[in-house]
């Protein structure tokens, strides 16, 4: 499966570089941590992870 979402996401002239973030997050319910995962463009990563 994770090849079809790399082709999709690379294909097509002009398109964005996408990426996958992961980032672990505490949860507020039971003070365990989870995995928030996204697909985002490139360039939005950085602001995303110093939240």
């Amino acid at each position: 499966m994770a090849k079809k979402v790399v082709a999709t996401l690379q294909g097509g002239a002009g398109s964005k570089k996408m990426t996958k973030v992961v980032k672990m997050v505490k949860s507020t319910k039971s003070d365990a941590y989870v995995f928030d995962e996204k697909v985002m463009n490139a360039d939005e990563v950085d602001s995303y992870l110093k939240k």
